[in-house]
């Protein structure tokens, strides 16, 4: 993070003086709209083009580079209170070449939000299925790839939707059930007996708080100017009681167990990259989705937390071309280190 706010500098560098102080002006009195700035920015700068497409009165919002041909394409699944631009530093270590769809999951960014919405880990799942028909994507198998929530819904996704999907990459997925709760899960179904669901530590509404989100979800110990950390949070807070409703569902009996039920069903050569430092959820689900899919490679992060997207984008994005190629048997025209 605190590179990301180097580069935004780097890009203001070089300027004349009066865009200099607007921009030093906008840093430190409207933080939040400096991180949308940034977001465009990068979108613009690789190439990802912004969409939007309707199921009947559902919206979807999403970015794409590429169009489809030889190789499979692409739809890259977010997690919990994320957006599709999250996968943006994954993005740019990824080959031109290849057709990349990001999309806003249900009630996310820029796809519809509604209060009749089915959020459970089901209810998304269908709903990523009628934008995969929305946009034709599965005229041909695609390859899916899901992080944390998305990699839940991105796994039962596979399972339910076999011939839609020709391989699955699944970072640090949720929805697996563990003999033992690691220290984040005991603190959440104690904030869950308690009814403190304004607790949630993955729901901050300070700059302390999302500083201990950010510690809690990476093992590098990011330094994020205090001005960055309001930015973030007032992005945040307008969607926060959305993020504690869908929270709620996902943990819920009905979803929260969803990928452990269907894992088995998971037939498409599989993929799995988890941090080792993860102190959301736990390595050892690496272990069990393997004894559990037939044709499935895990690859486990060293140094590494659960921001793996964040913390290693070019590890990721090299581990997920470098499967491709082995499962599709495709030949890479691009090295990445």
């Amino acid at each position: 993070m605190d590179l990301d706010v180097v580069n935004m500098f780097v890009i203001a560098g070089g300027t004349l003086a009066i865009p200099i102080l607007a921009f030093v002006a906008s840093f430190l009195l409207w933080p939040s709209a400096l991180i949308r700035i940034y977001y465009w920015y990068w979108r613009r700068a690789l190439g990802m083009q912004v969409r939007y497409v309707r199921h009947e009165d559902y919206q979807f919002c999403y970015s794409f580079r590429g169009r489809p041909g030889n190789k499979p394409s692409i739809l890259m699944l977010h997690g919990f209170s994320a957006h599709k631009d999250m996968w943006l530093s994954v993005v740019k270590f990824l080959p031109k070449n290849l057709h990349l769809v990001c999309v806003d999951m249900p009630g996310h960014e820029g796809t519809t939000r509604s209060s009749l919405d089915d959020l459970s880990i089901d209810g998304q799942v269908k709903r990523i299925h009628q934008f995969v028909e929305c946009l034709k994507l599965n005229k041909k198998p695609f390859h899916l790839i899901g992080t944390s929530m998305g990699g839940h819904v991105a796994g039962v996704y596979a399972a339910y939707y076999p011939s839609d999907v020709c391989s699955l990459s699944l970072v640090c997925p949720a929805g697996l059930q563990y003999s033992t709760d690691n220290q984040f899960v005991q603190r959440l179904k104690e904030l869950q007996e308690s009814a403190a669901v304004e607790k949630i530590p993955l729901i901050p509404s300070t700059p302390e708080e999302m500083s201990e989100m950010l510690q809690l979800c990476s093992y590098v110990r990011f330094r994020v100017p205090q001005q960055i950390l309001q930015g973030l949070v007032d992005v945040r807070i307008p969607h926060n009681n959305f993020y504690r409703k869908l929270f709620l569902e996902i943990v819920s009996e009905k979803s929260r167990y969803s990928l452990h039920q269907n894992m088995d069903k998971i037939k498409v050569p599989t993929q799995i990259i988890w941090g080792k430092q993860d102190q959301v959820l736990d390595v050892s689900g690496a272990d069990m989705l393997a004894k559990s899919i037939a044709n499935c490679r895990v690859e486990l992060l060293e140094n590494c937390g659960h921001s793996v997207v964040m913390e290693r984008p070019r590890k990721t994005a090299k581990l997920i071309v470098d499967f491709l190629a082995s499962v599709h048997n495709t030949d890479n025209d691009k090295k990445l280190d």
